[in-house]
């Protein structure tokens, strides 16, 4: 499955839970880092008008779908990709990295957050071991000079996976100057992942969830913030269903690398 923006092409290109298990655990092997996004609505929205948004997907290694209008579209498409939100990829990620004896790093949110979901993950997987937490300021640029520091931390102390929490576009952006200064790190961009685990944000019941109303269930507990994104993401549906129509009909695209900038 795939969107374009501007002639460059933006791929989901890990399709389920054992291709990404597979991808990441040899990455691990080979001592490769790699930058994971979760591609939603909202972040189809966001990439149609923030170039440097844009430019840091097309930097990451790992594309997964997060959301079910993702997954509609590429069956649509008949390019068929599974459900894998961030927030659900947290514990997995954790137990690939406890297998593999790697460093895990947790970096976004506030202090305290960062404390419960590390105490809280080390609980849940046995042998995880987090060495690195860091909370940015308030005003977090994450392309400058405190994020530098940070991932020059991550790189001296051989984290092999960093959690970031930051937010779109931060996280990703985040995440592409990593693979750039911390080459051996693979920076999974989670959102609120760690306050999910943490207990200080609560995620939709599940029978809601498996209804695909979480985004209801979310807009209703803060509707001034999340009716105007919906509104948004809404509006570009038509535009999209359009695109996965077209691609229903098209040879299929290999699956890597995850853009093509030509």
């Amino acid at each position: 499955m795939h969107f374009l923006f501007n002639n460059r092409r933006l791929v989901v290109n890990v399709t389920d839970v054992c291709m990404l298990e597979a991808k990441v655990t040899h990455r691990f092997s080979e001592g490769e880092g790699f930058a994971l996004a979760t591609v939603n609505l909202d972040h189809l929205v966001k990439l149609r008008t923030d170039e440097a948004f844009l430019s840091a997907y097309l930097d990451q290694d790992l594309v997964v779908a997060d959301g079910r209008p993702i997954v509609w579209l590429s069956r649509l498409a008949k390019r068929q990709v599974a459900l894998m939100p961030g927030s659900d990829l947290v514990t997995p990620l954790c137990k690939m990295a406890a297998q593999a004896e790697v460093n895990v790093a947790l970096v976004g949110s506030v202090e305290p957050v960062l404390k419960q979901a590390g105490a809280a993950l080390m609980h849940w997987v046995p042998g995880l071991k987090i060495t690195y937490m860091q909370a940015p300021s308030r005003n977090f640029d994450p392309t400058g000079a405190e994020a530098r520091k940070i991932l020059s931390e991550m790189a001296a102390q051989d984290i092999r996976l960093c959690f970031v929490a930051l937010g779109a576009p931060k996280q990703e952006r985040f995440a592409q100057l990593g693979r750039e200064l911390a080459p051996s790190v693979g920076f999974a961009s989670i959102g609120a992942g760690l306050d999910f685990v943490a207990g200080h944000q609560t995620r939709a019941p599940l029978r809601v969830r498996k209804l695909a109303m979480e985004w209801l269930w979310r807009m209703l507990g803060n509707p001034m913030r999340l009716a105007p994104r919906y509104a948004r993401c809404f509006a570009i549906l038509p535009g999209q269903v359009l695109s996965a129509l077209r691609l229903r009909v098209t040879p299929r695209p290999p699956l890597d690398p995850v853009q093509d900038k030509n």
